[in-house]
């Protein structure tokens, strides 16, 4: 362990700001870069394991640590691209080969080299592309190349000069989506590198284009802007938040696109989500409750977050049958148990205790009953909070009341047990 992997594991429970102050007492240390370590390390915590328990591996910026992939997430890049190879290699016979043209922390590049033959890491800050090569070292992944190129379509190198001989399968980029003076930016023309000046010259040197976008971004106009060459969609949710967006764009593809739903589960590798075309949502009809007052002894689905960001409302409906409380009240009533279990994969099940119409009455008979409960306000004529304080309930596991506007009784009071 050098000096300053030493310095980092010894001070990792440290104020940090303390540490800035005291910073004489170390004067063979770069008291900055071991700060912007610690502070990257802690975020690694639970989000990037691997890494964060191997420590000889050097982080030198905290924001690339709140922004790079988690395992989870990165793991089914990985998967997608060993799908996507399966679309044909560029040179038969030999492994897949792909190129992270926007490599940062390296994650996804790391993941990646657990599928493919070789990896090309492009990174174009310097200090970034250091440290990706001192902790690929460490970490055995001797099958990544480490290039330090700056990739845009009218300053610095073009996608054929930073990948020089690297013929890759796949190119993959993940364009900073931070604009002046660090604002957040959502739309995929804001983006840095820009990802639709290089789709072309990328088409030139590879047939598919992985590009990572943020969950933020509009699904419908992402896919407008980049064209049909648009294969796939992917929306992945993790941890009870829509994570990113991938798209896969296909140069021989001239059709119509489809998105892929991903809830991952803790450390699953197997995936499980909805697969539709934008065309099946608007001719989907969805069902209605007919008697949402008879819900009791019945299931309450919420669609995950990925299905969410989908929009899939009426599809979700029609295609698992069942019933949707409203229009704009995105919660359906499920009949049997078989539905229920099947629909754990697509997002939350609850077991109705009782559904009743949302009144003074029934919400104080609903805290005197249920003192402790989880509460969720949609589509009615209060917020959560509202809700919460009229109920006067705690905090619990156990309980979930839901105040939910449905299309055939107005207003409900929906009290289920945790979910199943």
């Amino acid at each position: 362990m050098n000096k300053l992997t030493s310095f980092v594991s010894q001070h990792m429970s440290d104020d940090t700001t303390r540490l800035i102050l005291d910073r004489n007492k170390w004067p063979d240390i770069d008291v900055d870069m071991a700060v912007n370590c610690i502070e990257s390390r802690r975020k690694l915590r639970g989000k990037v394991q691997e890494w964060y328990d191997e420590p000889e591996l050097i982080f030198p910026l905290k924001l690339s640590a709140e922004q790079c992939s988690s395992s989870g997430t990165a793991r089914y890049k990985a998967r997608l691209a060993q799908r996507i190879a399966d679309a044909g290699l560029q040179v038969a016979g030999e492994g897949m080969k792909i190129a992270d043209l926007t490599g940062g922390f390296g994650v996804d590049s790391w993941f990646f080299s657990k599928v493919a033959d070789k990896v090309l890491y492009n990174e174009m800050q310097t200090v970034l592309a250091d440290a990706a090569r001192h902790n690929f070292s460490i970490l055995g992944a001797d099958n990544i190349i480490i290039s330090n190129k700056m990739v845009s379509k009218d300053e610095g190198s073009t996608a054929a000069e930073v990948l020089g001989e690297f013929a890759p399968d796949i190119v993959y980029m993940d364009p900073a989506r931070r604009g002046e003076g660090g604002r957040k930016v959502f739309l995929i023309e804001d983006c840095q590198p820009d990802v639709l000046g290089l789709k072309e010259d990328i088409f030139k040197v590879s047939p598919h284009f992985l590009i990572k976008l943020s969950p933020m971004a509009d699904i419908t106009m992402a896919a407008e802007r980049l064209g049909r060459q648009c294969r796939e969609i992917h929306i992945v949710a993790a941890g009870g938040e829509c994570k990113e967006l991938l798209i896969w764009m296909d140069r021989d593809w001239d059709d119509d696109y489809s998105v892929i739903t991903c809830e991952i589960s803790n450390d699953s590798t197997e995936y499980k989500g909805l697969t539709f075309k934008p065309s099946d949502e608007r001719e989907s009809v969805a069902l209605s409750v007919e008697k949402p007052l008879e819900a009791a002894g019945k299931w309450l689905f919420e669609p995950g977050k990925a299905l969410m960001k989908a929009g899939a409302f009426n599809l979700i409906s029609a295609k698992f049958g069942i019933g949707k409380l409203g229009r704009s009240t995105h919660y359906y009533i499920v009949d049997t148990p078989e539905q229920a279990l099947h629909l754990k994969q697509y997002g939350k099940v609850f077991s109705i205790l009782r559904c009743e119409p949302l009144d003074k009455r029934s919400i104080k008979a609903a805290g005197k009953d249920f003192p402790k409960a989880e509460v969720t306000a949609r589509n009615i004529p209060m917020d959560t909070d509202t809700l919460r304080k009229k109920l006067g309930t705690a905090s619990s596991d156990t309980t979930h009341i839901f105040g939910l506007k449905s299309k055939t009784a107005g207003n409900l009071l929906i009290i289920t047990t945790s979910r199943i």
